[in-house]
């Protein structure tokens, strides 16, 4: 089981990526069958392939996170609070996001939930 420092260590290096741009390195993170469900509720990606899409998708809005608290973690989870900042066409707004992730033996993010809905948006 990973221990809390390297489930931490995914965590920043995930916000790193998402903040530099970087699809490749943000779904580099995640294992080969890894899934990603994105609000929850909505239809898993499955695989490097279809997440790799998924974070190219969402990199073409601009946005950029902001850890909102430290990750808290428990068994092969970790969960964290952030903000992600947007600006579709000059409309600035902040969504309040709550994302699980569930860590492999590799160090991997084998399982990646983010909880989310309307009531977590706002204007910035």
């Amino acid at each position: 089981m990973p221990s809390a420092e390297d489930m931490t260590a995914v965590v920043h290096a995930y916000v790193a990526a998402f903040d530099a741009g970087n699809s490749n390195a943000a779904a580099d993170l995640f294992a080969e069958d890894a899934t990603v469900e994105d609000p929850v509720g909505t239809p898993l990606k499955h695989g490097r392939a279809e997440i790799l899409e998924f974070y190219s998708v969402s990199r073409a809005t601009g946005a950029k996170l902001e850890l909102l608290g430290e990750p808290r973690c428990a068994g092969d989870y970790v969960a964290f609070p952030f903000a992600v900042k947007l600006d579709f066409g000059g409309h600035k707004s902040v969504i309040e996001v709550i994302d699980t992730f569930r860590i492999d033996a590799d160090g991997k993010i084998a399982e990646m939930r983010a909880f989310w809905g309307p009531a977590n948006m706002k204007p910035a």
